[in-house]
């Protein structure tokens, strides 16, 4: 008498992969990327050769006229403020060099894979499309988080190197501990980290479409520009609210004065956080639609 042989069970979605071991994949293969690396120290190296510039600059000032326009009073304070340093270098970075690192990130989640024929191991594993979105999303407020934070660290010690601990001034005039300046500083970079991560959702929706990764760059540096442009516009005063980057530029600012003025990172933040919802839909109903 011959024992039947059992029918293996059928799936029941308790035996797919965790979120935890696939959020360290991704990070894995993420910091394992040569370009990833470069374009982090790279930004991480830009405050120290502002704060570089400007003290060889400052040490020349008697040799030649001042040439202050735009943001050169920002950067003029943090000449001798260790406090304005990290918010001016965070500033001037913000409209092109840090989306540029979330942009990267978004394209090499989804497209960058769906060129190297990765993305197909994915679609076809039991995981669920909503969690390989939710990887991907983590993935690249990693990257937002670690560009921002690199750079504000080096700020913070370039600033520090340079000009000591007692150089923590407003531009109200007020003096701030060093625990204060940190506070404050931490919450500029926790808000441009919303805004890279706003970007980066952008750029996993259009990614999303594409198996091009250069054409997601290319086409998110591409909508920042216009978006620039849109804002000078006075024609279009309607459409400003619903700009991205709106703010970018003014909202930290608030922070150096005292009070605090958090009103402009408030709408910032409310603004990514809308991006963020819509780009993630977009990009998820894409992917619940593509087999390759």
């Amino acid at each position: 008498m011959t024992q039947a042989i059992a029918a293996p069970a059928a799936r029941t979605g308790h035996d797919t992969v965790g979120l935890p071991r696939l959020f360290a994949a991704e990070l894995r293969w993420i910091f394992r990327r040569p370009r990833t690396l470069i374009v982090l120290a790279m930004l991480a190296l830009i405050p120290v050769v502002i704060g570089i510039g400007l003290t060889l600059v400052d040490s020349n000032a008697d040799t030649g006229p001042s040439n202050d326009s735009g943001g050169g009073a920002l950067l003029g304070t943090a000449v001798s403020n260790a406090f304005v340093l990290p918010i001016a270098a965070l500033t001037l970075t913000i409209t092109l060099l840090l989306p540029l690192a979330s942009a990267m990130a978004g394209a090499d989640a989804i497209a960058g894979e769906a060129a190297h024929g990765t993305l197909r191991g994915w679609l076809v594993a039991p995981v669920s499309r909503g969690r390989l979105l939710a990887v991907k999303a983590f993935g690249v407020g990693v990257v937002s988080l670690v560009a921002t934070f690199a750079m504000t660290l080096t700020a913070v010690l370039t600033g520090l190197i340079i000009n000591g601990s007692d150089s923590l001034f407003t531009l109200s005039g007020t003096t701030l501990s060093l625990t204060d300046a940190l506070g404050r500083i931490l919450l500029v970079a926790c808000w441009v980290t919303l805004q890279l991560w706003a970007v980066g959702a952008v750029a996993l929706a259009i990614s999303a479409w594409t198996e091009h990764p250069m054409l997601v760059v290319s086409s998110v540096l591409a909508g920042t520009i216009v978006f620039t442009i849109l804002g000078f516009l006075s024609a279009v005063d309607w459409l400003h609210p619903f700009l991205l980057n709106k703010n970018w530029t003014s909202a930290p600012v608030g922070v150096l004065m005292d009070p605090l003025d958090l009103t402009e990172l408030n709408q910032g933040a409310l603004r990514a956080l809308c991006y963020i919802v819509v780009a993630l839909s977009l990009a998820y109903a894409r992917l619940t639609t593509r087999d390759g």
